[in-house]
């Protein structure tokens, strides 16, 4: 009778032990990941991750460049000899240089959650080096467009003080008389009057030329030894360059020349695969503009995808139902190469391959593939 009661314990034990298995295996699975959405309810031990998004940052170098007549440009070639100087205040702008970097961030499309009953153990970090998921909670890093402004250039450059004139008016006496009463009779005295008259411009201008000359021609005796006083040091000929320069620019005028770095973000979309976008409006007289402007060409920008994941995406398709939810699977995401090109009109000034996390495809990872061992 004993011998009955007991294996009748051992039964009824082990039947309740496998029902706790098979009720085990009912509730599903220890980890459920689903998109996040308004209905997902978030609760205390909840991971959200987001899968990436490609964000492109494009550096465009210009070069300003001013140019600014002389006050003496009229007698450049009758006093000098000089043709084809600076005649008209005018302003040009040209691309000097483009590059292209890029970043990942977070895709508001594309964030998930994972619930489960234990505590979550991953290595997510170490699948990130291998390019599969975004780190958990990404810092989002968006700089839109700024623009990098080098030193002001002074319009101002030629002052009357540069003019290259030791004098600026001639000293002209004249002879006056002053009449004076001596014993019931006038006499006339005369007196020297000088008068300072201000030189004009064309005199000015043969003041500098002749100044000019003299400094070219002291410059040729001291290279050739026949000046009376030879310096020590290179210092008497830089300062004659720097001189000589000056007085030149008189009548040739100045040309002015600056770089200025222009930044603009493009965040690819998959539904803009393939087709040109315009980055800015690029004037060869105002420089880069907002995209709104008439004056200029079109700095376009071109994404093709060389569509290297879509063979994924038809094996996904072949082995998933979609009646059937997916609860324990993570998602990631697989980068697609892509040709960049960037143009300036009609010609071509950027062209390389990028790799564009927005054209890749969405697959599933088992979850405890990062999710525990």
């Amino acid at each position: 009778m004993k011998s009955i009661n007991r294996l009748t314990i051992i039964l009824l034990i082990t039947g309740l032990a496998g029902s706790c298995t098979i009720l085990k295996k009912i509730a599903g699975p220890s980890h459920v990941i689903t998109p996040l959405s308004d209905t997902v309810g978030l609760r205390d031990g909840t991971v959200v991750y987001a899968l990436p998004m490609t964000v492109f940052t494009v550096k465009v170098e210009a070069e300003r460049t001013i140019e600014i007549p002389g006050p003496y440009a009229k007698y450049a070639e009758e006093l000098l000899g000089l043709k084809g100087v600076i005649r008209n205040e005018s302003e040009y702008w040209s691309v000097k240089g483009i590059s292209v970097s890029s970043h990942e961030e977070a895709d508001p499309s594309e964030y998930y959650v994972i619930q489960g009953s234990s505590l979550l153990q991953t290595n997510v970090l170490a699948l990130r080096k291998e390019g599969l998921i975004l780190e958990l909670n990404p810092e989002i890093n968006y700089q839109g467009k700024s623009f990098v402004d080098g030193k002001e250039l002074k319009l101002n450059q030629f002052k009357s003080s540069d003019l290259g004139s030791d004098e600026y008016y001639q000293v002209q006496t004249d002879t006056a008389f002053k009449r004076i009463t001596m014993d019931s009779t006038f006499i006339r005295i005369p007196y020297i009057v000088e008068k300072k008259k201000k030189l004009s411009e064309e005199q000015l201008a043969e003041r500098s030329a002749r100044r000019l000359m003299e400094l070219r021609e002291g410059k040729i005796m001291i290279l050739t030894g026949e000046a009376n006083v030879f310096p020590q040091n290179d210092a008497a000929i830089n300062e004659i360059n720097r001189m000589e320069k000056d007085y030149t620019e008189l009548f040739t005028g100045k040309t002015l020349t600056e770089t200025r770095e222009f930044v603009y973000q493009f965040i690819p979309q998959k539904d803009n695969s393939n087709k040109t976008m315009i980055l800015f409006i690029f004037s060869e007289t105002t420089g880069p503009e907002d995209v709104s402007s008439k004056n200029g060409l079109p700095v376009t920008i071109q994404l093709v995808p060389e569509q290297r994941t879509k063979d994924l995406a038809i094996m996904t398709r072949e082995h998933s139902d979609a009646s059937v939810p997916i609860l324990d699977k993570l998602y990631y995401r697989i980068p697609d190469v892509a040709s960049l090109k960037i143009n300036l009109g009609n010609r071509t000034i950027y062209s390389s391959r990028k790799l564009v996390s927005q054209f890749g495809e969405v697959m599933q990872l088992p979850a405890n593939y990062i999710i525990g061992k």
